[in-house]
């Protein structure tokens, strides 16, 4: 139960993450970009293993300034929170048409992933809870915790899995007053925990938190707190992960659970995967007739791809004469090469529903309350999808996800060598093949689950 009420406060509903073009899209030639993206990751594997020196990713100090208490930012969201919850149990019930549906599903878990992933972790001065949750332990006179942190990001990882679960098997994701439930009952349960045990442990055991500092060590622009100050720095994408201290072991697993997530949630609505469940891609059921095995599809998806990682760990680590050091020890840097891939892969998978569905953000604040008012200055009908059923558009977006996820995996793969390397696990550079293997394995996967015949 705790579970689902997690998982429902984030994730887009399938009418919002599926808006498609693939009509269109299985019409043009994909199978030589997949080739092209394969090659050209694997080629750049080659250099970076053989190479003898890989550079590493530097930023150079922009500007530095007082730190800004969280708290005014924070009360403000919880405000708007309470508002939009409001709206999903007396607005409309269309999902298209209701504010909190959109701002959770399109602007919070879309748009803010994007933004994250270029600007920095903006979350950390927009979450619902450090200045509601600050002010309930001065009022309670409150120190200390009741050893909630002793159990790392496990409590984030179940959430995020929880989430997955909601978006992708669940029956009904996308209904207002459902949402507003939800997210009523996650707020108030997420206050309690952080007021028994500190607002400190929001960076461990919330997962939106989790979630968008992860997708935040990503962004080329970013700001370090440091003695009562903000320095904004600017530097190429992923140079945070080369400081990073090695993943624990739940951290890990919510990089490999994002990574696996998102993945599942293209792989499940393939004609492959509905052939491989024996269901007629031209007559889907409802969501009741598959949530056995789609939840069972996405656990074995998380245990697959965790257990190809800790293989390619594993054979890192055979190659490299470096067999007595401990999985744990290595594990810990070589998963922080694939926070790259799971963003990427994120942002490529949901970009069509932000050029979508996003139109009906702009469509709701033009309207709020749907009393005839244009307050955008915006027409009454002024949607359009025309461009999912035009070649030449259709054609930029395929380029779009080529482009965002050959990216993201050239990036894995130079961070891949130079964190091996400066974590000393490998004393023959061919010991770097096997995860490079692993990441041009998945660049075709990523590609093909963007290009392949689905029914969503």
């Amino acid at each position: 139960m705790a579970v689902t009420i997690l998982s429902a406060l984030l994730l887009p509903g399938a009418a919002f993450a599926h808006a498609t073009q693939r009509a269109v899209l299985h019409t043009l030639p994909t199978t030589p970009y997949l080739v092209a993206a394969g090659a050209a990751v694997a080629l750049s594997a080659l250099i970076v293993t053989f190479a003898a020196r890989v550079p590493a990713p530097r930023s150079v100090r922009l500007i530095s300034r007082p730190v800004v208490p969280r708290d005014l930012g924070s009360w403000f969201s919880a405000l708007l929170l309470g508002l939009l919850v409001c709206v999903g149990f007396f607005g409309n019930r269309d999902p298209f048409g209701n504010l909190l549906t959109l701002t959770v599903w399109i602007v919070l878990w879309v748009a803010l992933t994007l933004a994250v992933a270029v600007f920095g972790n903006l979350w950390r001065g927009l979450d619902p809870w450090t200045g509601p949750v600050r002010a309930a332990r001065r009022a309670l006179g409150r120190r200390g915790g009741i050893g909630l942190s002793r159990l790392g990001h496990w409590s984030a990882v179940a959430g995020y899995m929880g989430f997955a679960w909601f978006e992708i098997v669940s029956l009904a994701p996308a209904d207002p007053a459902v949402l507003a439930r939800a997210v009523l009952l996650y707020w108030v349960t997420i206050f309690v925990l952080a007021v028994a045990e500190g607002e400190d442990w929001l960076e461990k055991g919330e997962f939106l938190t989790v979630y968008f500092g992860f997708v935040a060590k990503i962004a080329p622009l970013w700001a370090e707190r440091d003695n009562g100050r903000l320095t904004f720095r600017l530097g190429w994408p992923g140079a945070q992960i080369v400081g990073m201290a090695p993943l624990t072991l739940s951290q890990a697993a919510f990089v490999t659970a994002v990574l696996a997530s998102v993945s599942f949630d293209g792989l499940h609505e393939t004609f492959w995967w509905l052939a491989l469940i024996g269901i007629n891609p031209l007559d889907v059921p409802g969501r009741s007739a598959v949530i056995g095995v789609n939840t069972l599809g996405l656990l074995a998806t998380w245990a697959v791809m965790s257990g190809l990682i800790a293989a390619a760990i594993r054979a890192e680590l055979a190659l490299s004469g470096r067999v007595a050091l401990s999985f744990g020890r290595a594990a810990g840097p070589t998963v922080l090469s694939f926070l790259p891939i799971a963003t990427g892969y994120h942002v490529a998978h949901y970009l069509v529903a932000l050029l979508s569905s996003g139109q009906y953000v702009l469509v709701a604040l033009n309207d709020p309350f749907h009393r005839d008012w244009a307050l955008l200055g915006l027409p009454e009908h002024w949607v359009g999808f025309g461009f999912l059923v035009r070649e030449d558009s259709v054609r930029l977006i395929w380029q779009a996800h080529w482009a965002i996820i050959l990216s993201a995996h050239l990036l894995a793969v130079l961070l891949a060598a130079h964190i091996a390397r400066a974590a000393g696990l490998q004393t023959r550079r061919i010991a770097q093949l096997p995860v490079a293997a692993l990441m041009v394995l998945y660049t075709v996967f990523g590609l093909w689950l963007l290009s392949t015949p689905a029914a969503g």
